[in-house]
């Protein structure tokens, strides 16, 4: 498989509903939860795209663009941006859905980057 069809079986999405138990006293998601849905779905894409084990090491720019409010449905979506020997920088992209009518549309955005670990918690190179 090339470079280019391994980031593209490497996207992932995954859909979540906004409940009331993740939102704020202005009925929107809190913003440290949706980082964390965030850093998860960077996880798992760099984990599908190089099959290593991966940690966080940096978050760049996070966008909120529109609050996310409750009794919506989220779409996360990762995707792999660069590769470098040891590292993996994922862009996360989160689409609000109306959960009864055709609405949607981008509220946050942002960019993690990944380092490849080994056994010994020392920075792996990813294509060895």
């Amino acid at each position: 498989m090339n470079y280019e069809d391994k980031i593209q079986s490497s996207i992932t999405r995954v859909f979540k509903v906004v409940f009331p138990n993740i939102t704020n006293h202005h009925n929107t998601m809190f913003g440290g939860t949706v980082m964390e849905m965030m850093d998860e779905i960077a996880f798992m894409t760099a984990t599908r795209f190089a099959r290593k084990s991966f940690v966080t090491v940096s978050c760049d720019r996070i966008d909120f663009k529109k609050p996310i409010p409750a009794d919506t449905i989220v779409e996360l979506i990762g995707k792999v941006k660069y590769v470098g020997n040891t590292s993996i920088k994922v862009n996360v992209e989160i689409y609000i859905e109306e959960m009864f009518a055709d609405v949607r549309e981008k509220a946050v955005s942002g960019d993690f980057t990944l380092v490849a670990i080994g056994d010994d918690g020392k920075p792996k190179k990813i294509f060895e």
